[in-house]
């Protein structure tokens, strides 16, 4: 082999830290129950940018599905308008701010479309928030049956039995998360019932610093927080086509709750899964998780629509981690790597780990983690410009881990900045080390920056996660995505080269 077709293999993709054994669709493990699996999901996916000014868009749900998300939420509502057959017209909005409205049915309508290229996808699931009346709500049902016929699953009375259906069973299905009929109580989905939902959402905002919020200061009598009517009614037609059933949690006992058919699932904002996991009701949880669903969101504070750390919802075994995908900051990068798993289908299997009813966190080994930055390729410039100088850059190495089931904690690196070099640049390979406490759902996230003159922030250039368990060892290239996780144009080369190696922590005596 010649020095340039080693570089090439060096820097290509059968080299990449990424195992390409596990980034390959694997059909066989597509039929297990859906509780089974972490799910790519979005919150208020209708949203171009902050959760109380921005526009309302049907583009933005086909902007999602092709990035693999594959559970998107719907705010429904009343209006006053009907169309030219004069029939009501549920709407999409974040009610009681100033965001703008589209019709249901256009996104529903833009959901059959992207079926009718893709009738293999894996199943849609539509997180029903729904403040609608019962005349609207029946509209709704006729909207969904008629628009996406035979791709809307409709599940049976036997089929509520015995263990959820198989990603694989419902294959090229739209499948409904809501309410149904029968006295159940109300749905905790409607982002208003948890208290812990202070005006200031706790923890580190990990918005990137070309991304920061222009909503740093936000009244707090300005909630954005939707409220329901408790005494609203659920339209039979419409709750017909639901299976899943959102709940709220009896009396906090998660022994309740696992005595719930399968249906039933809940819903909770970060700082209540925070709350819980430090008051060390993470063992029950994640056998709870183990048959039923539970679905994680941002907390209303989040006016700005920056994200949380999905790591730790992850590892309570929640399918289904809702972040905001207008905004490309550090924890939607880590969706974004954690879902290049199973070729990227928007289901990920759940470590065997979060599947045993043993005792999780005294069968996870730390282990000790070395990674070198050895030189980049390609780097383009920020946001794929054309022309301007050229870049100064630099990379941050960043392991985002899980202490003990109760909190995330994230260490960072940084390389030094190489000056006017996004060609070839090369650094002296600085060691940085890490102890990976929590290898089943720990990640490494690196990322490139274009260094900003004295008083000015460092640019966004691209980056690359990779969950540990996904990581190779040795001399490994990292593919690196823009801001909206693809590598087209000018960052279709874009990569660096890092030296990786890995071991298991041994216990001091």
């Amino acid at each position: 082999i010649d020095k340039d077709r080693f570089e090439h293999y060096l820097l290509g993709r059968e080299n990449s830290a990424f195992d390409p054994s596990k980034e390959r669709f694997d059909p066989r493990i597509m039929t297990n129950p859906i509780s089974e699996y972490w799910i790519n999901t979005s919150h208020n996916t209708y949203l171009t940018g902050d959760q109380f000014t921005s526009h309302s868009s049907v583009e933005m749900y086909m902007n999602s599905l092709y990035r693999g998300c594959r559970c998107l939420e719907l705010d429904i509502w009343d209006s006053k308008m009907r169309d030219s057959d004069g029939r009501l017209i549920p709407v999409v909005w974040h009610g009681h701010t100033m965001t703008s409205k589209i019709y249901f049915r256009d996104i529903i309508k833009c959901l059959k479309v992207f079926l009718n290229f893709h009738p293999d996808t894996y199943p849609l699931v539509l997180s029903f928030e729904n403040h609608c009346s019962v005349p609207y709500q029946e509209v709704m049902a006729d909207d969904l049956v008629d628009i996406l016929g035979d791709s809307l699953y409709i599940p049976t009375d036997d089929s509520l039995l015995g263990m959820l259906p198989s990603p694989e069973d419902l294959r090229g299905m739209v499948v409904i998360k809501g309410r149904r009929p029968g006295g159940f109580e109300d749905d905790s989905d409607s982002e208003s019932d948890d208290e812990d939902d202070a005006a200031t959402a706790e923890g580190v905002s990990y918005t990137d610093s070309e991304y920061s919020s222009t909503y740093a200061s936000v009244d707090k009598s300005k909630s954005t927080t939707q409220t329901t009517p408790k005494n609203i009614k659920i339209s039979p037609q419409l709750a017909r086509l639901t299976l899943f059933h959102g709940c709220k949690m009896k009396k906090r006992n998660w022994d309740y709750s696992v005595m719930n058919p399968t249906h039933h699932m809940h819903s909770f904002s970060e700082n209540k899964v925070k709350t819980m996991c430090r008051q060390h009701k993470t063992k029950k949880w994640l056998v709870y998780n183990q048959s039923h669903m539970t679905r994680t969101y941002p907390a209303g504070s989040r006016v700005d629509s920056s994200n949380y750390n999905p790591l730790l919802a992850w590892s309570v075994g929640c399918q289904m981690v809702a972040l905001n995908f207008q905004t490309p900051d550090a924890p939607l990068k880590l969706n974004d790597g954690r879902f290049r798993e199973n070729g990227g289908c928007g289901y990920v299997l759940k470590p065997s780990a979060l599947m045993i009813k043993s005792d999780y966190a005294d069968t996870n080994e730390p282990t000790l983690l070395s990674i070198r930055v050895l030189s980049g390729s390609c780097l383009p410039k920020p946001k794929g410009q054309r022309s301007g100088e050229c870049i100064d850059p630099l990379v941050k190495v960043s392991l985002y881990d899980i202490i003990n089931l109760e909190r995330e904690i994230c260490t960072t690196y940084t390389t030094e900045v190489r000056t006017k070099n996004g060609f070839f640049p090369s650094w002296k390979g600085e060691e940085f080390e890490f102890t990976v406490e929590n290898v089943a759902v720990a990640m490494l996230l690196l990322t490139v920056y274009d260094k900003g003159d004295v008083g000015s922030k460092d640019e966004f250039i691209a980056a690359a996660s990779i969950p540990i368990t996904c990581l190779r060892e040795g001399y490994r290239s990292v593919q690196l995505f823009d801001a909206n996780n693809t590598r087209s144009g000018v960052f279709d080369f874009a990569s660096l080269l890092i030296d990786v190696r890995k071991k298991q922590a041994v216990a001091e005596i």
